[in-house]
């Protein structure tokens, strides 16, 4: 039976600073009230899935979700693992300044139009090709991890940033990244892409309250030797 593994991508709830200040890697942003009620609400959505693994972002933020999300899991989860290559783009001298001043710099064109151009300054500035790559590469890892640990038809979570997400998602569609700012993933939403060895499919995205029960893949068919689509899933060849 050919490997179809499930990838749930959920963005960390709000923080003080989300919105009118771009974070980063500043230490130390937790989840502020809204935050931590948003993710409890998630965490109760998805306590009935069964998930091989949860895995975050190494920064606060997304490690006080990924925690919340697996201490309100039906079945234990297992240790959260934390995987750098899911953490927020490197702003570099960008960090901590407010969205409003950003605005004027010339590069902030560049970002919202050209991303696939943009490099943020400074030493640890990172370019958003590079953030999109390191991203892509960890899926594909993980991917081959849950699936020769957990079998066919594994869930596992990832608990990262709206840049990041949004640049999973623009490579699952076959997108440029110059396409990726169309793509949205607000505060605690959820996002959903199953990865078959013929091509992704994006199930959902930046899902904020439907209901989860479908994101189990159906077993085969009997006799049929191909792995269950989920709903909304096009057997090969589409049709309507």
């Amino acid at each position: 039976m050919a490997a179809v593994t499930t990838l749930l991508l959920v963005r960390h709830g709000l923080t003080a600073m989300t919105g009118p200040v771009l974070a980063g890697w500043t230490p130390g942003v937790r989840l502020d009230d809204r935050g931590r009620g948003q993710v409890a609400r998630l965490a109760a959505r998805l306590a009935d899935l069964p998930l091989a693994a949860v895995v975050t972002s190494p920064l606060e933020r997304c490690a006080e979700t990924a925690e919340a999300i697996a201490a309100g899991h039906g079945d234990p989860v297992g240790e959260i693992e934390t995987d750098e290559r899911f953490g927020e783009v490197r702003y570099g001298d960008w960090t901590g300044r407010p969205l409003k001043e950003l605005a004027e710099e010339p590069l902030w064109r560049v970002v919202q139009a050209h991303p696939s151009a943009a490099r943020f300054p400074g030493a640890d500035g990172e370019s958003l090709a590079a953030a999109q790559h390191r991203a892509v590469t960890a899926v594909r890892d993980w991917n081959g991890r849950v699936a020769a640990e957990h079998g066919p038809d594994a869930l596992y979570l990832v608990c990262s940033h709206g840049d990041i997400i949004k640049s999973i998602v623009a490579d699952a569609l076959g997108l440029h990244l110059d396409q990726f700012q169309r793509i949205q993933a607000d505060p605690a939403s959820l996002t959903v892409i199953r990865y078959t060895e013929t091509r992704p499919f994006v199930v959902r995205v930046n899902d904020t309250g439907g209901d989860v029960a479908g994101l189990v893949p159906k077993p085969p068919e009997e006799g049929s030797g191909k792995a269950g689509l989920g709903p909304g899933e096009a057997p090969v060849g589409g049709g309507a």
